[in-house]
């Protein structure tokens, strides 16, 4: 009887105890908002470090500019951009102006259009100005799985020898240009 009265305390006491942890998670987010060391678009990269997972994509179908494989973001002459972007994304049209001011700079940007039809994608493009040294097409998006990314736009700066240096989801704004991509662009030079 003592074993079926302490089984049913565990099975009362199992939730409060789920209860509490998700408490003490969800505090900890909230102090560290306050004090700024929560960033809720730090998702780590498992590909930090490392080079991109072998790809080959075609090109966006009806452009000038080829489509590229994981090969052709080794041993470049400078450090590049990898950005997955798509016609429907709202925040891509944010980040636009960034990049069209890195590649005035000469960095090389590969961009791969993301679930996105072809000419609505070539139509942004024609009207926003068109950033990319070579641009692809992932329509299903499984490359954009095995990169892990989550959503667009999201962006990947690999140095010379095709190492992924840096990951940030979402649209690179001014202040990320300035803070983080510039810098991490020098140092890989």
């Amino acid at each position: 009887m003592s074993g079926v009265l302490n089984r049913r305390r565990l099975l009362l006491a199992a939730p409060l105890g789920v209860a509490a942890a998700a408490g003490v998670g969800f505090w900890a987010m909230l102090s560290g908002l306050q004090d700024g060391s929560f960033n809720p678009r730090g998702v780590p990269s498992a590909l930090l470090g490392r080079p991109p997972p072998d790809f080959a994509l075609p090109p966006v179908e009806g452009s000038t500019l080829p489509g590229f494989a994981s090969a052709d973001l080794r041993g470049l002459e400078r450090p590049s951009l990898v950005n997955f972007w798509a016609s429907w994304c709202v925040p891509c049209i944010i980040e636009h102006p960034q990049l069209m001011a890195l590649r005035a700079e000469g960095v090389p940007i590969f961009g791969i259009s993301y679930k996105d039809r072809a000419p609505d994608a070539l139509q942004f493009l024609s009207r926003r100005g068109d950033p990319f040294l070579r641009l692809a097409a992932d329509p299903p998006g499984r490359v954009a799985i095995d990169w892990g990314v989550y959503g667009v736009p999201e962006s990947y700066i690999l140095d010379r020898q095709g190492i992924i240096r840096w990951r940030y989801a979402g649209p690179i704004t001014a202040d990320i240009m300035n803070e983080d991509v510039k810098p991490l662009l020098r140092r890989h030079a």
